[in-house]
Protein backbone atom coordinates (compact mmCIF):
# COMPACT_ATOMS: atom_id res chain seq x y z
CA UNK A 1 0.00 0.00 0.00
CA UNK A 2 1.78 2.84 -1.07
CA UNK A 3 2.26 5.37 2.09
CA UNK A 4 1.95 8.97 1.98
CA UNK A 5 4.04 11.93 3.85
CA UNK A 6 3.06 15.16 4.54
CA UNK A 7 5.38 18.04 4.33
CA UNK A 8 5.38 21.06 6.07
CA UNK A 9 7.89 23.60 5.39
CA UNK A 10 7.35 26.86 4.20
CA UNK A 11 10.20 27.49 1.81
CA UNK A 12 8.77 26.29 -1.71
CA UNK A 13 11.89 24.89 -3.28
CA UNK A 14 13.23 22.62 -0.55
CA UNK A 15 8.94 21.83 -0.16
CA UNK A 16 9.52 20.76 -4.08
CA UNK A 17 12.85 18.92 -3.59
CA UNK A 18 11.38 17.02 -0.70
CA UNK A 19 7.98 16.13 -2.44
CA UNK A 20 10.43 15.47 -5.52
CA UNK A 21 12.26 13.26 -3.83
CA UNK A 22 10.08 11.14 -2.33
CA UNK A 23 7.54 10.75 -4.81
CA UNK A 24 10.57 8.65 -6.61
CA UNK A 25 11.20 6.68 -3.72
CA UNK A 26 7.71 5.60 -4.69
CA UNK A 27 5.67 7.93 -2.22
CA UNK A 28 2.82 9.59 -2.35
CA UNK A 29 3.03 13.31 -1.05
CA UNK A 30 0.66 16.13 0.37
CA UNK A 31 2.48 19.93 1.04
CA UNK A 32 1.56 22.73 3.47
CA UNK A 33 2.87 25.86 3.28
CA UNK A 34 2.18 27.28 6.83
CA UNK A 35 1.74 25.81 10.08
CA UNK A 36 -2.08 26.14 10.48
CA UNK A 37 -2.49 24.33 7.09
CA UNK A 38 -0.20 22.04 8.32
CA UNK A 39 -2.31 20.60 11.22
CA UNK A 40 -5.68 20.95 9.66
CA UNK A 41 -3.85 18.28 6.69
CA UNK A 42 -2.62 16.51 9.38
CA UNK A 43 -5.52 15.65 10.95
CA UNK A 44 -7.91 15.18 7.61
CA UNK A 45 -5.78 13.60 6.06
CA UNK A 46 -4.02 11.00 8.13
CA UNK A 47 -0.48 10.67 6.44
CA UNK A 48 1.71 8.09 7.32
CA UNK A 49 4.58 10.56 8.34
CA UNK A 50 5.13 14.60 8.77
CA UNK A 51 8.17 15.91 7.79
CA UNK A 52 8.22 18.92 9.84
CA UNK A 53 9.99 21.92 9.94
CA UNK A 54 10.70 24.01 12.91
CA UNK A 55 10.53 27.67 11.73
CA UNK A 56 6.51 28.00 9.82
CA UNK A 57 4.80 31.02 9.62
CA UNK A 58 1.52 31.04 11.52
CA UNK A 59 2.28 28.65 13.53
CA UNK A 60 5.69 26.93 14.50
CA UNK A 61 6.71 23.09 14.36
CA UNK A 62 7.16 22.56 18.11
CA UNK A 63 3.23 24.21 18.46
CA UNK A 64 1.92 21.28 15.19
CA UNK A 65 3.91 19.06 16.75
CA UNK A 66 1.95 19.11 20.10
CA UNK A 67 -1.35 19.39 18.89
CA UNK A 68 -0.87 16.51 16.30
CA UNK A 69 0.88 14.64 19.06
CA UNK A 70 -2.41 15.02 21.32
CA UNK A 71 -4.33 13.78 18.26
CA UNK A 72 -2.23 11.21 16.66
CA UNK A 73 1.01 9.03 17.11
CA UNK A 74 1.90 9.21 13.42
CA UNK A 75 5.77 9.06 13.13
CA UNK A 76 7.29 13.43 13.02
CA UNK A 77 10.51 13.36 11.32
CA UNK A 78 11.08 17.55 12.61
CA UNK A 79 13.37 19.50 10.31
CA UNK A 80 15.43 21.97 12.00
CA UNK A 81 17.86 25.08 10.98
CA UNK A 82 18.77 25.76 14.18
CA UNK A 83 21.84 23.86 15.87
CA UNK A 84 20.89 24.53 19.53
CA UNK A 85 20.36 20.94 20.95
CA UNK A 86 17.66 22.96 23.64
CA UNK A 87 15.38 23.08 19.93
CA UNK A 88 16.22 19.32 19.71
CA UNK A 89 15.59 18.21 22.87
CA UNK A 90 12.20 19.97 22.86
CA UNK A 91 10.86 18.80 20.02
CA UNK A 92 11.14 15.00 21.34
CA UNK A 93 9.61 16.65 24.46
CA UNK A 94 6.37 17.04 22.61
CA UNK A 95 6.53 13.85 20.92
CA UNK A 96 8.22 14.04 17.70
CA UNK A 97 10.08 10.68 16.63
CA UNK A 98 13.39 11.95 15.07
CA UNK A 99 14.95 15.18 13.68
CA UNK A 100 17.01 16.63 11.12
CA UNK A 101 19.14 19.05 11.18
CA UNK A 102 19.85 21.81 7.94
CA UNK A 103 21.58 21.01 5.87
CA UNK A 104 21.21 17.52 5.66
CA UNK A 105 22.02 15.05 2.64
CA UNK A 106 18.92 13.73 1.20
CA UNK A 107 20.11 10.25 1.23
CA UNK A 108 20.88 10.91 4.99
CA UNK A 109 16.97 12.11 5.39
CA UNK A 110 14.93 9.32 3.06
CA UNK A 111 16.91 7.07 5.34
CA UNK A 112 15.61 8.54 8.87
CA UNK A 113 11.73 8.55 7.07
CA UNK A 114 11.95 4.77 5.82
CA UNK A 115 13.41 3.38 9.59
CA UNK A 116 10.57 5.31 11.11
CA UNK A 117 8.13 4.25 8.57
CA UNK A 118 9.24 0.76 8.83
CA UNK A 119 8.97 1.07 12.44
CA UNK A 120 5.09 2.40 12.27
CA UNK A 121 4.66 -0.46 9.95
CA UNK A 122 1.88 -2.32 11.84
CA UNK A 123 -1.97 -2.64 10.44
CA UNK A 124 -5.36 -2.50 11.20
CA UNK A 125 -5.35 -5.85 11.35
CA UNK A 126 -2.84 -6.95 13.61
CA UNK A 127 -4.34 -4.16 16.55
CA UNK A 128 -7.56 -6.43 16.09
CA UNK A 129 -6.46 -9.04 17.62
CA UNK A 130 -8.89 -10.44 20.68
CA UNK A 131 -7.89 -9.07 23.85
CA UNK A 132 -6.61 -12.59 25.58
CA UNK A 133 -5.86 -14.19 21.96
CA UNK A 134 -2.01 -15.98 23.11
CA UNK A 135 -1.31 -13.96 25.85
CA UNK A 136 1.40 -15.62 26.99
CA UNK A 137 3.20 -14.97 24.16
CA UNK A 138 2.50 -11.96 23.79
CA UNK A 139 2.37 -10.03 26.69
CA UNK A 140 5.14 -8.83 29.05
CA UNK A 141 4.40 -8.95 32.67
CA UNK A 142 6.32 -6.61 35.49
CA UNK A 143 3.47 -6.32 38.67
CA UNK A 144 0.90 -3.69 37.53
CA UNK A 145 2.73 -3.22 34.41
CA UNK A 146 1.82 -4.86 31.35
CA UNK A 147 3.16 -4.93 27.51
CA UNK A 148 1.34 -6.70 25.18
CA UNK A 149 3.16 -7.06 22.06
CA UNK A 150 0.66 -7.55 19.39
CA UNK A 151 -1.67 -4.66 20.18
CA UNK A 152 0.86 -2.00 20.53
CA UNK A 153 -0.76 -1.50 23.74
CA UNK A 154 0.95 -0.97 27.79
CA UNK A 155 -1.39 -0.80 30.52
CA UNK A 156 -0.99 -0.12 34.43
CA UNK A 157 -3.64 -1.22 37.07
CA UNK A 158 -6.02 -2.46 33.47
CA UNK A 159 -5.76 1.27 32.41
CA UNK A 160 -4.38 1.92 28.91
CA UNK A 161 -0.84 4.49 29.19
CA UNK A 162 -1.27 6.88 25.61
CA UNK A 163 2.59 6.24 24.67
CA UNK A 164 4.29 6.96 21.26
CA UNK A 165 5.17 4.64 18.59
CA UNK A 166 8.63 5.25 19.14
CA UNK A 167 8.34 5.18 23.66
CA UNK A 168 6.75 1.73 22.98
CA UNK A 169 9.23 -0.03 20.66
CA UNK A 170 12.18 1.49 23.32
CA UNK A 171 10.29 0.07 26.47
CA UNK A 172 9.45 -3.51 24.40
CA UNK A 173 13.17 -4.43 23.47
CA UNK A 174 14.16 -3.37 27.26
CA UNK A 175 11.36 -5.36 28.92
CA UNK A 176 12.38 -8.41 26.16
CA UNK A 177 15.62 -8.51 27.87
CA UNK A 178 14.93 -8.02 31.30
CA UNK A 179 17.90 -6.84 33.55
CA UNK A 180 20.62 -6.68 30.65
CA UNK A 181 22.02 -3.18 30.21
CA UNK A 182 21.73 -1.80 26.48
CA UNK A 183 24.28 1.31 26.40
CA UNK A 184 22.97 4.71 24.51
CA UNK A 185 24.21 3.77 21.25
CA UNK A 186 23.36 0.20 21.50
CA UNK A 187 19.77 1.72 21.81
CA UNK A 188 19.73 4.22 19.10
CA UNK A 189 20.89 1.34 16.71
CA UNK A 190 18.16 -1.54 17.60
CA UNK A 191 15.03 1.07 18.37
CA UNK A 192 16.06 3.86 15.67
CA UNK A 193 17.40 1.27 13.23
CA UNK A 194 20.15 3.73 12.12
CA UNK A 195 22.88 5.74 13.43
CA UNK A 196 22.65 8.73 15.34
CA UNK A 197 26.37 9.91 15.35
CA UNK A 198 26.63 9.96 18.93
CA UNK A 199 23.44 12.16 19.77
CA UNK A 200 22.41 9.59 22.53
CA UNK A 201 20.70 12.29 24.29
CA UNK A 202 17.78 11.43 22.28
CA UNK A 203 17.97 8.07 24.10
CA UNK A 204 17.73 9.91 27.44
CA UNK A 205 14.64 12.54 26.05
CA UNK A 206 12.84 9.10 25.17
CA UNK A 207 13.54 7.32 28.53
CA UNK A 208 12.53 10.30 30.16
CA UNK A 209 9.22 10.80 28.39
CA UNK A 210 8.62 6.67 29.01
CA UNK A 211 8.77 7.25 32.56
CA UNK A 212 6.47 10.10 33.46
CA UNK A 213 3.89 7.77 31.43
CA UNK A 214 4.78 4.73 33.37
CA UNK A 215 6.48 4.76 36.41
CA UNK A 216 4.62 5.93 39.77
CA UNK A 217 7.62 8.25 40.90
CA UNK A 218 9.92 9.18 37.52
CA UNK A 219 12.48 10.63 39.90
CA UNK A 220 12.74 6.56 41.63
CA UNK A 221 11.90 4.77 38.42
CA UNK A 222 11.49 0.65 39.55
CA UNK A 223 11.13 -0.65 35.67
CA UNK A 224 13.43 1.83 33.44
CA UNK A 225 16.93 1.71 35.31
CA UNK A 226 19.86 3.61 34.81
CA UNK A 227 23.05 2.27 35.15
CA UNK A 228 25.50 4.95 35.97
CA UNK A 229 27.73 5.59 33.01
CA UNK A 230 26.55 2.79 30.82
CA UNK A 231 23.18 2.78 30.17
CA UNK A 232 19.58 1.35 30.64
CA UNK A 233 17.74 -1.55 31.44
CA UNK A 234 14.47 -2.95 32.62
CA UNK A 235 13.81 -4.29 35.49
CA UNK A 236 11.15 -7.36 35.63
Amino acid sequence: MEKTILIIEDEQNINDILAFTFEKEGYKTISAFDGVKGLELAISEKPDLILLDVMLPGMDGFEVCRKVRDKSDVPIVMLTAREDEVDKVLGLELGADDYVTKPYSVRELTARVKANLRRSAYTASELDIPAGAEEDANTIRSGELVINIERYEVTKNSEVIDITLREFELLKFLAQQPDKIFSREKLLENVWGYEYYGDVRTVDVTVRRLREKIEDDPSMPKYIITKRGVGYYFNK
